[in-house]
């Protein structure tokens, strides 16, 4: 939709529009809004509204703090779960400072640069198609989230046993009513864990589909008396959630990875792109997979890669090349997990596919057997190295890729690394329930 401002004044008008939230997105991918009435709208579209940025993680200093947001008029949207009198409806915004640049620390900004690279470049479109898992669990008497499911589904099982299935049937109508195309919904492996996936779109639409995802998930879940969570391993000893990120770029309307006479029908970009996400994705890795707790769900055995490989058929490799070709030939990255910031994750992505294009890098040959089965032997002989072991070993190969800061830049980079240094020493310090059940009567 191309919407001009008078478009969003009329229909905030037209349609009993209460309230408009001015969403944008902090650097650790968590969703940030203004509200505002009905009668602020026009000052709202000639970007005049302001917020105190000091009171944003990781964004300004309490002496530089106001900041302005300038929403993507494209964006805007009526929330279909929310009542029907006084409706309430959405705009996601840019952040810029007073003198209209700009603000680096913006993440959606972040991904626009990196577009502007592959624009450059001669890429007009980097389509992505993201395939986000979560889990639902009850809430006990106080609505607080429990671990318990009331669910004996496993994969793509269909109900009685599957008791979010009404909710999860919510989720996709009130998603198809914000204009999502769904393309599958289903119960995942674990108990209480479920995936939907919609239809790819530009990288930019993508990540904001992806925010907006997240939100209708946990409002809609909440609305039945039950939690969402994207948490990536929520209980051990069962699958984790993953967000299975697929990836194309375009060229003058033609997918770029596409090769018919290439070997597996994949053009010589295509493998520079998967090269270049090898060479890089030991250092995004805090980005895509930003917690302490992403790194348990990265272990062998739960179906979660975290071996640098790549295949066309290998479901144990991190990278792998879907059956289909012509116009949907893809890459599919499988490490990222659905908490990460969709802005950083698909802009350190797309950056780290771009180098391997430009350096025409050359990916490994492709491993075909089950990597999970090998031991550390096969698989240093076959060179296969692995993703970081923690969120600490993450942070610390991301400060050692020149790339991945670059393409983040410094106000990001360093923000960033120190927000998640803090969360690996809150985690270091605090003693576990693991450890009281292990020591507390032995010693």
């Amino acid at each position: 939709m191309a919407y001009t401002k008078e478009d969003i004044i009329r229909m905030v008008k037209e349609e009993d529009i209460e309230f408009v939230r001015l969403q944008f997105t902090d650097i650790f991918g968590q969703l940030k809004n203004v509200a505002i009435t009905a009668s602020q709208i026009e000052k709202a579209v000639n970007n005049q509204i302001m917020f105190d940025g000091s009171s944003i993680e990781g964004f300004v200093r309490i002496d530089e703090s106001d900041q302005y947001l300038y929403p993507d008029l494209d964006s805007f949207v009526v929330f279909p779960w929310r009542p029907q009198h006084g409706k309430v409806a959405r705009l996601i915004c840019d952040v810029y400072n007073p003198d209209g640049t700009p603000f680096v620390g913006d993440p959606r900004g972040v991904l626009k640069r990196v577009l502007d690279k592959a624009r450059k470049m001669g890429y007009d479109t980097f389509n992505v198609g993201p395939e986000a898992e979560f889990f639902l669990f009850q809430t006990d008497d106080e609505g607080k989230p429990t671990t318990k499911t009331n669910d004996e589904a496993g994969y793509f099982d269909l109900g009685p046993l599957d008791h979010g299935e009404g909710t999860r049937r919510e989720i996709c109508l009130a998603l198809e009513q914000m204009g999502y195309e769904i393309e599958a919904s289903h119960h995942e492996v674990a108990e209480g864990q479920h995936e939907i996936d919609f239809k790819y779109a530009p990288a930019l639409e993508c990540a904001d589909k992806i925010m907006t995802f997240k939100l209708a998930v946990k409002t809609l879940a909440q609305k039945n008396g039950l939690h969402a969570t994207f948490m990536p391993k929520p209980i051990f000893g069962i699958n984790g959630s993953g967000m299975h990120t697929n990836m194309s770029l375009f060229r003058n309307g033609k997918n770029a990875f596409y090769d018919p006479n290439g070997e597996k029908g994949l053009s010589r970009e295509a493998y520079s792109f998967i090269a270049g996400l090898l060479a890089h994705v030991k250092g995004f890795a805090a980005i895509t997979n930003p917690l302490v707790n992403s790194y348990k769900r990265l272990v062998p055995g739960y179906e979660a890669p975290c071996y640098l490989a790549w295949s066309a058929s290998n479901r144990s490799a991190l990278i792998r090349i879907p059956a289909s070709r012509g116009q949907s030939t893809r890459v599919e990255l499988r490490s990222p997990d659905p908490c990460c910031n969709p802005y950083l994750e698909l802009a350190v992505c797309l950056a780290a596919g771009l180098d391997g294009i430009e350096k025409g890098l050359v990916p490994p040959a492709e491993i075909t057997e089950n990597i999970f089965a090998m031991d550390q032997a096969a698989r240093d002989a076959r060179g296969i190295d692995s993703l970081p072991g923690s969120l600490e070993e993450a942070v610390k190969a991301m400060q050692e890729d020149s790339l991945i800061l670059d393409a983040l830049g410094a106000h990001v980079a360093e923000n960033y690394i120190e927000g998640k240094r803090k969360e690996w020493d809150e985690y270091r310090t605090r003693v576990s329930s693991w450890e009281r059940e292990k020591y507390i009567i032995n010693y």
